[in-house]
């Protein structure tokens, strides 16, 4: 494979893989408790309690809570990705709350834009010394200011969201990481020349690892609409395919791969104190059951900035309903063993989005079929629809009827157009979605058990 560099480089090293991966390498490696620990101690740490002053928001459930930063640092073999940059300040180019639901139901990996503007406080440094607070910054400063402690603690005071551990990782190591579990399956819809990246790939299916792959997740300008949030979408696809290729991929059977793995990731980590190897272990075993499609990943809603539209801000009162439901999670309730003819899966479902935001008839989709229903279409009506309706044929009124009340505004009406046995979810104008449990589905969602190649409709 051909190396990648380039002195405009602005990758992004995702650390999700990090913790998702190599907390479960360690858990298979405690055996071998001296090389462990040799292992261990190459890791860079901060003591997050001691640098943190004030408050710090309270527990509110048995959920874990870990950050994950790309740091963008130029310092040693990271020169390579522009020697020019290597006084800059690193910043947290990419930053991911990884939350693991009590009971070990799911993994969310929450994104959040680099350029989302928020209040940055007061941060202690490893030297004593104190950056001032902002009222006003990028959220990505942060690191630069103070290291990822101050990240951590930035996203705390944002979210009202605990945070009980982080870990940063920087480029070599995602270069590293990448390759030790052999490539990760991507899939472009368009070739793409990216000279600022040095991404050159025709369109299909591939597998990148190493520089390539970090030239995948860091290119913006030549792919897509050049945004960041579609950047940021990518890296959520990348990040899932890359847990489903861990789970299925043999990684963890093989000593070499293992070695490599677990090499790359000590070598190019920092992590809190409290990240011990019995709390690794702990994680490990919490994570244990876990499969492809209960791994999420989503981005905090957010909008243009209203003072610079080419900056991010939340998007009220989208996110604050979002960060309220990961502080409460609790843990996932098993569905009855029988469940009651209303919500049975004999009767299919069609999903039709007329409501005019983009991705809809999918998210609702998907949240019923984790209900246990039968959907078997998904697709965008050829125009808006005014009101949110569901519609149901002969033998579908009672189906129909339990899905109104999980829908605020839906109305259930017959149809004689929709078949037997068949009900018709009409999203329309102001559809204010799903009444459910947990953590909502969001817009844009990606899971690990996603097809790669796979475009969503509605």
């Amino acid at each position: 494979m051909t190396t990648i560099t380039s002195p405009r480089s602005r990758g992004r090293a995702l650390a999700w893989v990090s913790i998702a991966l190599a907390v479960t390498v360690v858990a298979s490696t405690l055996g071998a408790y001296g090389y462990y620990w040799r292992i261990q101690n190459s890791i860079q740490h901060e003591d997050p309690n001691k640098l943190i002053t004030g408050a710090r928001p309270k527990k509110l459930n048995d959920a874990l809570n870990i950050l994950m930063i790309g740091s963008d640092t130029r310092a040693g073999a990271n020169a390579q990705y522009g020697r020019s940059l290597r006084n800059k300040a690193p910043a947290s180019d990419t930053m991911i709350l990884l939350h693991l639901s009590p009971g070990g139901g799911q993994a969310l990996g929450i994104s959040f834009a680099r350029d989302l503007m928020v209040p940055i406080p007061a941060c202690k440094r490893k030297d004593g010394t104190v950056a001032p607070a902002s009222s006003l910054a990028m959220l990505n400063e942060a690191s630069g200011r103070a290291g990822p402690t101050c990240t951590m603690d930035t996203i705390e005071k944002l979210t009202r969201i605990k945070i009980d551990h982080f870990v940063q990782v920087d480029f070599v190591g995602f270069e590293k990481i990448t390759s030790a579990v052999g490539g990760v399956p991507i899939c472009l819809d368009e070739p793409v020349n990216d000279p600022r990246s040095g991404l050159r790939l025709p369109k299909g299916p591939h597998r990148v690892s190493g520089a390539q792959a970090l030239a995948y997740v860091r290119a913006r300008k030549e792919i897509g609409d050049g945004s960041d949030t579609q950047r940021i979408q990518r890296q959520q696809r990348f990040l899932a395919s890359l847990a489903k290729q861990a789970m299925s991929g043999g990684v963890l059977t093989d000593p070499a791969r293992l070695n490599a793995l677990l090499t790359a990731s000590a070598k190019s980590l920092t992590t809190d104190r409290d990240l011990t190897p019995s709390r690794m272990l702990k994680i490990a075993q919490g994570m244990r059951d876990l499969t492809a499609g209960k791994v999420r990943f989503v981005t905090v809603p957010d909008e243009p900035y209203a003072a610079d539209r080419n900056r991010r801000q939340l998007a009220q009162p989208a996110a604050t309903r979002f960060l309220n439901a990961v502080r409460n999670d609790e843990k996932i309730t098993a569905p009855a063993a029988k469940p009651p003819p209303a919500t049975s899966g004999q009767v299919r479902i069609r999903v039709l989005n007329g409501s005019g935001s983009e991705g809809q008839a999918r998210l609702v989709a998907d949240t019923l079929k984790e209900r246990g229903l039968t959907v078997t279409k998904v697709g965008n009506l050829s125009r808006p629809a005014a009101t949110t309706q569901i519609r149901y044929g002969t033998g579908g009124a009672a189906q129909a009827k339990a899905l109104a009340v999980l829908m605020p505004g839906a109305r259930a009406v017959a149809a004689a157009t929709t078949p037997r046995d068949t009900v018709d979810v009409i999203l329309g104008a102001g559809f204010r979605g799903i009444k459910t449990g947990g953590i909502p589905r969001q817009q844009g969602e990606h899971r690990a058990s996603d097809d790669i190649c796979e475009q969503d409709p509605g």
